[in-house]
């Protein structure tokens, strides 16, 4: 294959031109991506002595693309769902390839058909309207980093949002004038406005007074900082987090599981359900782009409901055994016979 056709080259133009430019995904998909083709450069140069300059086009068979999936799962020890993020990343770029190099068409529909592997969806862990009150109450509200943490961790929940879009906000996305509300910018660049409750907007107004983000010539300024006077990052929200989870366990709350910023998206999202509201609203709410993303919160909210019933029934064995079967219930059954 001639030098026109090496990896290289098209790995370059499907990371810097076709993601950004034509795909229009975000900065964070495209280091995803560039992270899932480092590693796999690394496998190719490590296990497979190759020179990942010099790799053709040709040379990604079906057997390299499933012997670095092996690798990523057996000796690297990823779980199932990272195992089918690497082959996404794959399928991705060889689709975009088909169309640049029609050549390899039929070695790309191979690559195409290496399955996704099914994997055990986990539970939505979410916390009880009382976990969520006892860590949101424990910021020191008298220093200016607790008040800063209240109103982040307020807004965290408050607005669902994932940890990449409240860091991207910027004070112009937040209106305190009724109604309050935020502007999200979340997956494929899409903005959404989410309301705000009474007691977060007033956490934010303090926090934007203090720190003068209010000001017109301030507002493309991240909306929360840290203490170097930079945007606060993914990792600064999680150890923040992290500090108030530790503070509200060691005061005697107890919290279960690791309770990550992403927790706090599916409490709320869980919270809206519970109230009542339609799971067209908690779709929007939550930014998913189909309504089917967001009924795994309802088939939670079901199997919890079933288990409260199955406890009641361990209990209280009068309640099971007062129920009657469809089978002797001969108004049901001459019912049925009627059809």
């Amino acid at each position: 294959m001639s030098p026109n056709h090496f990896f290289a080259r098209y790995l370059t133009a499907f990371l810097t031109d076709y993601l950004p430019g034509q795909r229009r995904v975000s900065a964070n998909t495209v280091k995803a991506y560039r992270d899932v083709f480092i590693l796999f450069l690394r496998y190719c140069r490590d296990n497979l002595g190759w020179k990942p300059e010099k790799i053709a086009l040709d040379q990604l068979d079906v057997d390299v693309i499933r012997g670095f999936l092996t690798y990523v799962e057996k000796e690297r020890g990823c779980c199932t769902r990272t195992r089918n993020q690497r082959l996404a990343a794959f399928h991705s770029f060889f689709r975009y390839v088909q169309v640049e190099v029609p050549e390899v068409l039929t070695q790309v529909q191979r690559i195409l058909t290496i399955p996704f592997h099914r994997f055990e969806r986990r539970c939505i862990r979410y916390l009880e309207p009382q976990q969520v009150a006892t860590l949101l109450g424990q910021p020191d509200l008298d220093t200016p980093t607790g008040r800063r943490d209240a109103a982040m961790l307020s807004l965290l929940y408050d607005s669902a949002a994932r940890v990449q879009e409240l860091v991207n906000l910027r004070a112009r996305d937040v209106r305190l004038e009724s109604p309050p509300h935020v502007r999200l910018t979340g997956k494929g660049r899409k903005p959404r406005i989410v309301p705000l409750m009474t007691n977060t907007a007033k956490l934010l107004h303090r926090h934007m007074e203090e720190h003068d983000l209010n000001s017109p010539h301030r507002s493309e300024e991240p909306l929360f900082h840290n203490r170097f006077g930079d945007r606060l990052s993914r990792s600064g929200v999680r150890y923040i987090l992290e500090k108030y989870v530790g503070r509200a366990e060691a005061a005697g709350a107890i919290f279960g599981d690791v309770v990550s910023p992403h927790t706090l998206r599916h409490t709320k999202a869980m919270h809206l359900l519970i109230a009542g509201n339609p799971l067209v609203i908690i779709r929007d709410f939550l930014g998913h782009s189909d309504i089917r993303t967001s009924e795994v919160y309802a088939r939670a909210n079901l199997e919890m409901k079933r288990e409260a019933l199955a406890r009641v029934e361990d209990v209280s064995p009068v309640v099971a055994t007062a129920s009657t079967s469809w089978q002797s219930d001969t108004q049901l059954i001459e019912w049925l016979k009627s059809l």
